[in-house]
């Protein structure tokens, strides 16, 4: 019919595990999973892509874009979505980083895709964070709401925001959700990946010391490294923790 258009092009589908689509250009891409309590906007900072490596930041259910939905109950549950989800950007070779408890949500979702014969992770990239066998471990395990609630205000002014008593509200309930899955994570013998680990410490952190993490190298062949800062200085994309990740996916010499 004339002043019709037939046409079956339609816009593609936003996933909604990626707050952005990944780069057609990148040549390696690196999965940002947001720790405890946080989603995707903790990584505003990281640039795009850097030196051919695109950094990628996820959204996690019950978490900021995704809060509508039920937070998962394990890490396990979280890795079987999460690898369904992000399996259309598994196309360059790739890796995870994760932070604290996120780590183990790195180190879960890459054992899964081993475990379900889909394409490996090139690298693993975990930060102040005790191995699988090793844990739970970490001071907020132990802590009660209004700890917590102080600890999630001094994140918020990290990120750059202003707390208040109604985003604290909001955000706690997500952060008790996710302490209770990081307390329930016991993996006594954990899945040896074929892929190498970067094992990354802070020399100022005190939430989980560098020379608790070489439990590590029973999970892979491991590499493990001490960067200048305290234990939230990954949030500002420090060129050193940049750097390292791009050698281990063999894109910087």
């Amino acid at each position: 019919m004339e002043g019709c258009s037939m046409s079956s092009s339609r816009p593609p589908v936003r996933n909604r595990w990626l707050p952005r689509a990944p780069s057609r250009t990148a040549r390696a891409r690196v999965f940002l999973i947001p720790y405890s309590g946080c989603g995707a906007s903790m990584y505003r900072q990281w640039p795009q892509e850097r030196d051919g490596v695109e950094f990628l930041p996820v959204e996690l259910p019950g978490h900021e874009s995704r809060f509508a939905e039920p937070n998962v109950t394990s890490y396990a549950e979280l890795a079987a979505l999460m690898v369904q989800g992000l399996q259309p950007a598994l196309d360059v070779p790739f890796g995870f980083f994760g932070h604290c408890g996120s780590a183990l949500a790195a180190y879960e979702t890459s054992a899964e895709l081993v475990r379900t014969g889909m394409p490996s992770p090139a690298a693993l990239f975990v930060s102040s964070e005790v191995a699988p066998q090793d844990g739970p471990a970490g001071r907020f395990l132990e802590m009660d709401d209004r700890e917590l609630g102080g600890e999630l205000e001094t994140l918020i002014r990290e990120l750059g925001g202003t707390p208040s008593a109604e985003l604290i509200e909001l955000y706690l309930e997500v952060l008790r959700a996710d302490v209770e899955i990081n307390k329930r994570y016991v993996v006594p013998r954990p899945l040896r990946l074929p892929c190498p680990i970067t094992a990354i410490g802070w020399t100022g952190d005190d939430e989980i010391p560098f020379d608790t993490m070489g439990g590590w190298a029973a999970c892979g062949e491991t590499t493990s490294v001490l960067l200048e800062g305290s234990h939230h200085r990954f949030i500002e994309a420090p060129h050193d923790l940049l750097d390292l990740m791009g050698t281990a996916l063999g894109v910087r010499a």
